[in-house]
């Protein structure tokens, strides 16, 4: 993996493929390694060059103990596309990701042809609040979930019905959730950097094209605050993904992906 030093921080990321790039960034928690299974196989195939990014504070990026804002995230994108050397490129956002790339939209659009924002919001609502809230206070606390209890409630958070319902599917979830269980404290840099301020008039100046995918059955970020930045960036095409809860690039990899590569390629979803 390849190493960058940005704004004097270490990131890693990933290359694949060749052709227009796409740089892909991840939500709270996650290594840049979670686009591989889907979503790399189906950009690569569609002729783009895919770069993956492992946020500061997961491995093998700088951890960061001294804590850092959503600013910091912002300019390391910035940073790795101008490291890249490729001028302007096609970036996709994902949750926590999807605000960082809503911001640089914002602060440097000469950097970006066209994003893609997942499972994102322009404002913090109370149950957004409430989680987070309860996410820094058993970091803070040093607790880990036992790793079954840990899989059950990431099912719950992030899994639609649909996929509860059927049993052999969720087995298999709760199998891999239980075997990647996450220690919020070592993420605690990330946690509270989606509370952010009602941006959604400031998003009215985002001049580049954009697609905001929400997710039907998503109850981390609920599709109605995704659907509300859509409203505010002039232009932009909203699409909805059903069957599927804040983990549908995963549960619903083929939908996602054909509405990614279709918007890139000029077809409306």
């Amino acid at each position: 993996m390849p190493i960058a030093r940005i704004n004097g921080t270490c990131l890693g990321y990933d290359e694949y493929g060749t052709g227009e790039p796409v740089v892909m960034v991840t939500g709270t928690g996650a290594p840049g390694r979670m686009w591989r299974t889907h979503q790399v196989p189906a950009l690569t195939a569609a002729g783009h060059r895919v770069i993956t990014l492992d946020n500061r504070g997961i491995p093998p990026s700088d951890p960061c103990p001294e804590g850092f804002t959503l600013a910091d995230m912002v300019a390391d994108v910035a940073g790795l596309i101008e490291h890249l050397g490729e001028g302007a490129c096609r970036i996709v956002g994902y949750s926590l990701g999807a605000i960082a790339v809503q911001e640089l939209l914002l602060a440097r659009p000469d950097l970006v042809h066209q994003a893609v924002l997942m499972a994102t919001s322009g404002r913090t609502d109370a149950l957004t609040a409430a989680m987070t809230a309860a996410d820094l206070e058993l970091s803070d606390a040093g607790g880990k979930l036992p790793p079954r209890f840990a899989a059950y409630v990431q099912a719950l958070q992030n899994l639609s019905p649909r996929t509860l319902n059927d049993e052999e599917r969720l087995r298999d979830w709760l199998a891999v959730f239980e075997m990647s269980a996450v220690d919020m404290t070592g993420v605690r840099g990330q946690l509270g950097l989606q509370l952010v301020p009602d941006r959604l008039a400031a998003y009215r100046n985002i001049t580049r094209r954009c697609l905001v995918i929400g997710f039907q059955d998503d109850l981390v970020v609920r599709p109605h605050l995704s659907r509300e930045v859509a409203r505010s960036i002039p232009g932009s095409l909203y699409t909805e993904i059903p069957g599927c809860g804040h983990y549908g690039y995963l549960e619903r990899p083929a939908e996602v992906n054909s509405a990614i590569t279709g918007f890139f390629a000029g077809r409306h979803p």
